[in-house]
């Protein structure tokens, strides 16, 4: 299998006298500046120019938030931050970090099922919005909102009644952990009203990393007409109606960048609606992976190169358990390749070869069978789209292997 999709990943990330860039330095430098293998690096140059392009592509009115889950590197959160115009966090640790970044408390949300009492504590004393997963978590809200003498605030997270089609990752529709269902949210918008808490508005979320453009759009007509309906049960106006986000990104040879255009023009033709039918409500598209997935590489170094039965294999010191959703352990049904690259020999004599970790896991594979520049031991292996779901979606403990570090560039 080839190693570069339909997308070369050297679109974003140029390469000079054969040697990978990075941030604008060279890869080689950039392993000695890091001092260590394997390092995963970000470079805030495409962080910055993918929000720039994907504002340009959508309408005016949309507001973009960035799910904190798909990269909750403190650097990185703090870049995007300034970029966008709010966070969701999925946990207290994400909390603090986003906190942190200086962003008003009024454009930060807390999404999850199973939010401990000490979560929960924080997101109301902090003054965020909760995304509330269930009744009865509704109910804890509103008794330490009580406790702590606050007045939560509080969305729906809604379950809706139908799915995103070709999604990745289905988040919503049929029986789901995530969010209320939607015949259930009437009942629940009442008690909202007589548990007198602040409500902002409606969270729902219907899947992720999704390449076609017609699944979307048919994903917001159903997501307007469903808010429409909720709101005529909601205690107060809308404030925020959170549409979800779902754009992915092409990891695999065939895939095709999502094209915007018709997304954009569909949007456009719901905000008028939107305007009078919810007068005053922001609608937020949050994205995690869309905007930091391409923008990432994992980097670990060759430490032996082995031919076994005929078969030749580089043997890394990194693997699974630093990038699990390169390994094909994050949700990939049949395994498939991430693009991969030796990024300081990018050209020359090529090979097959299978790419591996030192773990004793036949598991701990980075790529299969994958036509590379011919390496040698001590050549740095680079792993592409690896922005999100990288580190912290890693099994780090498994055989006690140092952590890599991160750095944005």
């Amino acid at each position: 299998m080839s190693t570069k999709p339909v997308h070369a990943p050297t679109d974003q990330f140029p390469t000079h006298a054969n040697c990978l860039h990075l941030g604008g330095i060279a890869l080689t430098q950039l392993a000695e500046r890091v001092g260590q293998t394997p390092f995963y690096a970000y470079d805030r140059a495409l962080l910055s120019a993918r929000v720039t392009s994907l504002r340009a592509a959508l309408p005016a009115g949309i507001e973009l938030h960035y799910a904190m889950k798909a990269n909750p590197m403190s650097a990185v959160v703090q870049h995007m931050a300034g970029l966008v115009d709010g966070l969701d966090v999925a946990s207290g640790r994400e909390l603090r970090v986003a906190l942190d970044t200086g962003m008003n408390p009024a454009r930060i949300s807390f999404a999850g099922p199973g939010k401990s009492e000490t979560e929960l504590r924080q997101a109301i004393a902090s003054g965020i919005t909760l995304n509330v997963e269930s009744e009865r978590e509704l109910e804890r809200a509103a008794t330490q909102g009580q406790q702590l003498g606050l007045r939560p605030r509080v969305a729906v997270r809604v379950n809706p009644d139908y799915e995103l089609k070709s999604s990745g990752m289905k988040m919503g529709g049929g029986p789901k952990q995530f969010g209320i269902d939607a015949e259930r949210v009437p009942d629940v918008l009442s008690r909202i009203g007589q548990l007198d808490l602040d409500f902002e508005g409606f969270h729902i979320f219907w899947g992720s990393q999704n390449l076609k453009p017609e699944a979307i759009i048919e994903a917001h007509d159903q997501t307007f007409a469903l808010a429409y309906r909720l709101a005529e049960h909601a205690p107060s106006a809308l404030r925020t109606l959170n549409i979800g986000g779902g754009f992915g990104i092409p990891y695999f040879p065939g895939e095709s960048r999502l094209d915007l255009a018709p997304i954009a023009d569909n949007l456009a033709r719901h905000l008028p609606q939107t305007a009078s039918r919810l007068p005053g409500a922001a609608v937020v598209i949050e994205l995690g992976r869309y905007l930091v997935g391409e923008a990432g590489v994992y980097v670990c170094r060759v430490i032996d190169k082995k031919v076994s039965r005929g078969h030749t294999y580089l043997v890394t010191d990194g693997g699974l358990h630093h990038h699990l959703s390169a390994s094909g352990n994050f949700g990939q049904v049949i395994r498939k390749n991430y693009p991969v690259a030796i990024g300081n020999r990018m050209d020359g004599a090529r090979e097959t070869v299978s790419v591996v970790g030192p773990l004793c896991t036949p598991l701990d594979l980075l790529g299969d069978k994958m036509d590379l520049p011919a390496a040698q031991v001590g050549d740095l292996v680079v792993v592409f789209q690896s922005g999100a779901y990288g580190l912290t979606a890693s099994p780090t403990g498994f055989l006690s292997h140092p952590e890599p570090t991160e750095v944005l560039v």
